[in-house]
């Protein structure tokens, strides 16, 4: 089976994985469904999903005009795994094999907290640290 990862010929797709997928998977991929429109498959997924999304991830968000309410956590299948052409993991928590053939990465977010920030200043920062890789690897999954 061969992949076409051209733009023009297949919508690319991505997966952003967490360990709980309630806050840095989901911000990375409501930033990249916004930024996006629709040119961009976008999945997120923890490896031991959370009950619930943070609520500072969800306002955070939404300060930008980003709309998650509707998302729950969700757990890595293989079934996604296998049908996109990135995997982003976000932090050092969720553990993941790369799978041969399909572009992997590990983001070291940004950790507000090492420096005593917390709350919602925590979370706009990460948020931001996260919107501005989301934007770089759009440009590189479009070719724009």
């Amino acid at each position: 089976m061969t992949q076409e990862t051209s733009a023009t010929s297949k919508t690319p797709s991505v997966l952003f994985v967490c360990s709980k997928n309630g806050g840095k998977s989901q911000l990375a991929a409501g930033l990249m469904n916004q930024l996006a429109a629709g040119t961009v498959t976008v999945h997120s997924a923890g490896t031991k999903p959370a009950q619930s999304l943070n609520s500072q991830a969800v306002e955070s968000l939404t300060e930008l005009g980003i709309d998650i309410t509707g998302e729950h956590p969700k757990a890595v299948t293989e079934e996604v795994l296998a049908s996109v052409d990135a995997v982003i993991v976000l932090g050092t928590e969720a553990k993941l094999d790369p799978i041969a053939g399909t572009r992997f990465e590990v983001w070291e977010t940004d950790e507000p907290s090492e420096r005593g920030i917390e709350g919602m200043e925590r979370m706009r920062l990460v948020r931001d640290d996260i919107n501005a890789r989301v934007g770089k690897l759009y440009a590189e999954l479009t070719g724009s």
